[in-house]
């Protein structure tokens, strides 16, 4: 049986999220359990939750006021770090897939996506952190070629050993702690220790964050969609 995803909306715009509320109902693993049509309104009702009622996923407009989209997502990436988020957006342009990239945002969807492409982003980045479709791919793939854009992304003092590379690759098939050291024949507190080091070389926050730097850094391929 699949784990039900549940899914939290935030958008000003009610026809919106009455639509994709509705779009997602005949879903059997995922549930809208919340929406809001402010930003302020979903940190504070965040703060309110139990643990088990916490969403799994957050779709957010870029578009909102009083506090546009980036904003809330910074405000949520400082204070829930671990909160999957999908943008939403009528404005498809690289210049903001690469803020998406900057901020740890697991994947960016035009507002007029089809059904199959909203349930394909929802179940992947429910699964493995990330979602790209063939286009982001190419917006990715023009970063990797761009030196000053790579490195405005990750602003790196140190490199990745060889070992940390070898860790980062195995983040990213979704392997555990305890799996990643009995494949590297180290103990479970060596793997975090060098996961505590990754993170803080490349500057990310979660999980997200080391498998976008992977892809960046074409040291994972990501399966395109």
């Amino acid at each position: 049986m699949n784990p039900q995803i549940k899914i939290a909306l935030i958008d000003d715009e009610q026809l919106i999220l009455e639509g994709v509320k509705m779009l997602l109902s005949n879903e059997r693993n995922i549930s809208v359990s919340f929406t809001s049509n402010n930003g302020s309104h979903f940190i504070e009702s965040l703060e309110q939750l139990q643990p088990e009622d916490f969403p799994d996923i957050a779709l957010v407009d870029v578009q909102m006021q009083p506090m546009n989209g980036f904003e809330l997502v910074e405000i949520l990436k400082e204070k829930y770090p671990d909160l999957k988020i999908i943008i939403l957006s009528s404005h498809y342009k690289t210049s903001i897939l690469g803020y998406m990239v900057k901020l740890g945002v697991s994947a960016f969807l035009p507002k007029n996506s089809d059904r199959k492409t909203f349930i394909d982003a929802i179940t992947a980045v429910f699964k493995n952190g990330v979602f790209f479709t063939a286009e982001d791919h190419q917006m990715l793939f023009s970063y990797m070629n761009s030196s000053t854009k790579k490195k405005t992304l990750f602003e790196m003092d140190d490199e990745l050993s060889e070992r940390e590379k070898d860790v980062v690759k195995l983040i990213c098939q979704e392997y555990t702690n305890n799996e990643i050291a009995e494949k590297l024949f180290i103990s479970p507190r060596t793997v975090e220790s060098h996961r505590q080091r990754i993170v803080d070389k490349i500057g990310a926050k979660n999980t997200v964050g080391i498998v976008i730097y992977a892809i960046i850094n074409n040291i994972h391929s990501l399966e395109k969609i």
